[in-house]
């Protein structure tokens, strides 16, 4: 959809790629099991690497009663995303990772899958993002991966993927340009992605 990310490879080889400052980003460990409401790293306009809580508390968004809802949004759908009053503002960022996971089956007999580059190249998500501010004067940056419906690659095991950017239409996405931008919402074409049964993978790990 993606529920959780990897990401194994050292950071400078993520700003290589792309040609962005590492600006104040710590450098980390490899990490096979990154979960919603864990930090992951964003690629944000500069280009510039930041990090961010993966989860938005959506701007503006209210119950019946007028209450602000604090419950946060993992993924948002391309089809509403620049159309629902509760992402209006928001920015648009990239999370890079080198994968994902989904799984299939009944409950506790479910079987989990990587889903990857064929040529093991850095997956670059489209997101948006925004500063959330809380209680107390609290301010989180925070993510959401925007979803689009899946390719043949990964249609047998999930009705939604991730919007995949190409390198070259990282610029585009996190431009101000939002019609540009919007065009990029599309299903990655056949033969991209690579999917393997995960089970290597220390699910209580980070």
């Amino acid at each position: 959809m993606p529920g959780r990310f990897f990401l194994t490879r050292p950071l400078t080889e993520i700003s290589t790629a792309i040609g962005a400052e590492e600006g104040d980003v710590p450098d980390q460990p490899p990490r096979r099991n990154i979960q919603p409401g864990q930090q992951v790293i964003t690629l944000i306009a500069g280009p510039k690497l930041k990090v961010m809580r993966w989860g938005m508390v959506p701007v503006g968004r209210v119950n019946a009663r007028g209450r602000p809802v604090m419950e946060t949004i993992v993924n948002a759908r391309s089809e509403t995303v620049f159309e629902k009053s509760a992402f209006a503002g928001v920015g648009r960022c990239v999370v890079p990772v080198d994968g994902w996971y989904e799984w299939t089956g009944e409950k506790r007999r479910k079987t989990a899958w990587a889903i990857q580059a064929r040529d093991r190249s850095v997956l670059w998500f489209a997101a948006i993002c925004d500063l959330w501010q809380g209680p107390g004067g609290a301010e989180v940056w925070q993510v959401a991966t925007v979803t689009c419906p899946p390719s043949g690659d990964v249609v047998d095991i999930h009705d939604r993927m991730g919007v995949l950017l190409a390198p070259e239409d990282v610029s585009v996405w996190l431009g101000d340009d939002e019609a540009a931008a919007s065009i990029l919402m599309r299903t990655a074409e056949d033969g991209l992605l690579e999917v393997s049964e995960a089970t290597d993978v220390d699910w209580t790990a980070p």
